[in-house]
């Protein structure tokens, strides 16, 4: 079964990058939902432009491209059958439907209307309708909301997704892992959402209990 990989307009597409390379590395399967609002933000950060004809290509481009921008870091095979792409504006899609087999949706990054759209059930998009799916049908979903600051109405909706089991995983990065590289807070970030996913990933250095462990090398 897949994982749906939600990746909405909010600044933050290394992120999803790092997920998806994270997940695809592990030989997990990844159902694709690309909002129209993110293709946007994608152009944007990346100077790329994601194409449902080519999405293939385009995907590909995407996660060799490292957190600094630099085309070709990454080595990445999107084969065939690990990855399917929905478009965003496709409500009849399988991920639209609670009989659709799927291990749960990853929402990275998510944007505060995003956010809004879920906790309010509104499902305007594809991206919105799946995570309402996973709810309803109590599977994990894990919302990597990146917005600064949050207002009280944002915040009220957060803790409307929390109250309906998903996880709320700001994109925060901590520095006791040691970063000494742009791409080493964004695998942070990218490692917390898996962990709360359960999938298992060597993205980070994880807290030990000793104090110091940044300085030293891993």
């Amino acid at each position: 079964m897949p994982w749906i990989v939600g990746v909405s307009g909010a600044s933050g597409t290394p992120y999803a990058a790092a997920v998806l390379r994270a997940l695809l590395a592990g030989g997990e399967s990844v159902d694709l939902v690309v909002s129209r609002a993110s293709r946007l933000t994608l152009l944007d950060e990346t100077g790329i432009s994601f194409r449902d004809a080519h999405w293939r290509d385009d995907l590909r481009d995407w996660l060799a491209r490292g957190a600094d921008g630099k085309p070709d870091t990454f080595d990445v095979d999107v084969a065939t059958d690990a990855v399917r792409y929905w478009g965003a504006g496709d409500l009849a899609a399988g991920p639209s439907s609670g009989s659709y087999p799927a291990k749960g949706m990853l929402i990275v990054p998510a944007s505060t209307a995003c956010v809004a759209g879920v906790a309010l059930g509104l499902s305007k998009d594809l991206l919105q309708r799946a995570a309402s799916v996973t709810l309803k049908e109590r599977r994990t979903l894990v919302v990597a909301v990146r917005e600064t600051p949050l207002s009280g109405q944002t915040l009220r909706h957060l803790v409307a997704l929390d109250d309906a089991g998903a996880s709320v995983v700001p994109a925060s990065p901590a520095f006791y892992a040691g970063a000494t590289h742009i791409q080493d807070l964004v695998d942070f970030v990218a490692g917390r959402v898996l962990d709360s996913a359960g999938v298992p990933h060597g993205l980070y250095r994880r807290w030990t209990g000793e104090l110091g462990g940044a300085t030293r090398p891993a």
